[in-house]
């Protein structure tokens, strides 16, 4: 028996555990990845995770045991290497930071932490387990996150030209459900590595033409991450599309595949599963107020009754018919807004401290509220106005910038995982139980 073949044969094992050879094998290295070692205990447990998150997939487009395993192991040596990665960066999480985690994870299931501790234990897994598995996401989003998420930009010419897309999109093409299988090339490709990536992206098309499931010939040939699941992007806004891809499905027809086409990742096909319309954006209304206000900021000198009583008296003096304008300008200890008479201009939800949300939605417009303390100091504030801002192109225009960013990260973040897999010594190590 060759080692390939004991692989595929310990495939039912790893899924089933119901065969007591498995408890025999679980601490067998099967793969080697840099300096760190896949086990077969992993391999099991992250096989039978993955398994049943596949669960619900139809019965004629549901992966193999044999693919089940070999995604599992192709995740477990990218979290391994992508661990090691974080550790030579520096990139750690701390304990408070977990503690968070969790609670939040607790919380979400509506359950207090040691509820959750009971829950995973009736499951059989440990807290522990489950501490250095959230632990581990932690690094790994925070490695993700330094080394691609941060660096994306999107310039204002590509919100322009999403804008632009969305408009151009005909009603009931608004939105496409897509499936997709890439033939990846490596960095610098040879033109061998080219032809035969083309190679394989042909023979995968004709699987197609000869009505071959979609999804079955994603998890054969497929090097995205997603293959397991069949290659399924769920739907996307036309707009989320780069250019030149959005016109292309923007011509095809529901049903239809388009490609094999190349990027700088490698061969695509697409399946245009369906389109349908979108729901019209509503109006985005932001309510503002306008708003000025004077500081005094405490220190050695003056002590919060100091602040406090300086301020009742400018207030009194402006109740008096004093300009506050003036006032501010000579008293206010905040100087970007004292030169302007202590005016804010007009204001959105969530852009001051809460202290002072609250008083601009306590005090009447024309008032000045009492003196009030933040974490810059004590303030009085006056309410010049209030108003139902029309902020829905601006609305517009994040939204695009979000879904710009979110694509260019997933395809940053698929480059560099497969640079990361590249450059690495991986092995697949399984020992062949007749020698």
């Amino acid at each position: 028996m060759t080692r390939l073949q004991y692989f595929l044969s310990i495939s039912l094992i790893l899924l089933t555990g119901g065969v007591p050879q498995a408890a025999q094998l679980l601490d067998r290295i099967v793969a080697v990845a840099g300096d760190n070692m896949v086990t077969l205990g992993e391999l099991r447990e992250k096989a039978r995770e993955l398994a049943g998150e596949l669960q619900h997939s139809s019965p004629d487009s549901a992966p193999s045991e044999q693919q089940i395993v070999n995604s599992a192991l192709e995740k477990l040596i990218l979290d391994k290497l992508q661990l090691a990665e974080a550790q030579r960066l520096g990139i750690t999480a701390d304990d408070k930071t977990l503690d968070e985690a969790i609670s939040r994870i607790a919380a979400k299931n509506q359950l207090n932490v040691a509820q959750l501790r009971e829950a995973l234990a009736s499951e059989g897994v440990s807290f522990e387990q489950f501490r250095n598995k959230i632990r581990n996401q932690i690094i790994i989003s925070r490695l993700i996150n330094r080394e691609v998420t941060r660096r994306i930009q999107v310039s204002k010419s590509e919100i322009d030209q999403y804008l632009s897309r969305e408009a151009a999109a005909p009603d009931d093409k608004r939105e496409v459900h897509l499936m997709h299988i890439l033939i990846a090339t490596p960095d610098g490709a040879s033109t061998r590595q080219i032809a035969q990536a083309r190679t394989h992206a042909t023979e995968a098309r004709k699987k197609l033409e000869q009505n071959a499931d979609f999804a079955s010939v994603a998890r054969e040939y497929s090097d995205a991450r997603n293959a397991i699941r069949g290659g399924d992007l769920g739907w996307v806004r036309l707009g989320q599309l780069t250019p030149t891809i959005a016109e292309m499905v923007s011509k095809a027809n529901g049903g239809e595949v388009i490609g094999p086409f190349r990027s700088g990742a490698g061969f695509h096909l697409l399946k245009i599963v369906k389109f349908r319309s979108s729901k019209p954006k509503e109006r985005h209304l932001v309510p503002q107020t306008h708003a000025r206000h004077i500081l005094i900021r405490t220190d050695e000198v003056t002590s919060d009754t100091d602040a406090r009583q300086r301020l009742e008296q400018l207030a009194t003096r402006i109740r008096n018919s004093e300009d506050f304008s003036t006032l501010a300008r000579s008293h206010s200890q905040d100087q970007g807004s004292a030169i302007k008479g202590g005016d804010l201009g007009w204001i959105s939800p969530g852009s001051m401290v809460p202290e002072f949300e609250e008083k601009l939605t306590t005090t009447p417009v024309g008032q000045v509220s009492e003196p009030f303390k933040s974490r810059f100091g004590w303030h009085i504030v006056q309410v010049l106005g209030k108003r139902q801002h029309d902020e829905t192109e601006k609305a517009r225009r994040l939204a695009a910038e979000k879904a710009i960013r979110e694509r260019k990260a997933r395809e940053a973040t698929e480059q560099y995982l497969r640079h990361l897999r590249n450059e690495a010594f991986v092995k697949i190590h399984f020992d062949d139980p007749d020698t």
